[in-house]
């Protein structure tokens, strides 16, 4: 498995892998695949959110075919610029269980450290143990819980806070 950092030439790549994400998993993502489906020129906008300057979005690939991404968000006010979250944290079921996550993780850290980020942040719905133990697995702690993060038609979803910290 491989890690690399995604462009707007990986779109359409990256829009299937998302489409699939939506529906895989639909819980872990505010995003509903409907939602996703409605946007207009979708590739085109996912082409131009891959190139944005304002986030960084890994892919995890097995024999050439993404398979996983995790998208890296830096907060751009002056007093915040020493975080970021990762956000859209997806692997595809065949290739889970297989080490890439981490490994994907692993490179948003790194990249995270040589940008000179000091803590990560990310949320994770509660009832997902397996992303839970995977964040916990490469340095996240849990600082909180935020009740009722997620409305679902009749039903709520919790998310705990994790952070990393990469200076200390």
């Amino acid at each position: 498995m491989q890690v690399r950092e995604l462009n707007g030439k990986d779109a359409e790549d990256y829009y299937e892998l998302r489409l699939e994400a939506l529906l895989t998993n639909p819980d872990a993502f505010i995003t509903t695949y409907e939602q996703e489906k409605q946007r207009p020129d979708p590739l085109v906008k996912t082409a131009e959110r891959l190139d944005s300057p304002s986030s960084r979005t890994f892919g995890l690939f097995e024999d050439g075919t993404l398979c996983g991404t995790a998208t890296l968000v830096k907060e751009t006010h002056p007093k915040f610029s020493h975080k970021g979250s990762i956000v859209a944290m997806y692997v595809s079921p065949g290739c889970r269980r297989k080490g890439g996550a981490a490994l994907l993780l692993q490179e948003v850290i790194n990249f995270s450290k040589a940008i000179e980020l000091e803590v990560l942040h990310l949320n994770v719905v509660t009832d997902n143990t397996p992303a839970k133990k995977l964040y916990e697995k490469v340095g996240f702690q849990s600082y909180g819980l935020e009740r009722k993060a997620i409305k679902i038609a009749d039903r709520y979803l919790d998310e705990e806070l994790m952070e990393l910290f990469l200076t200390e």
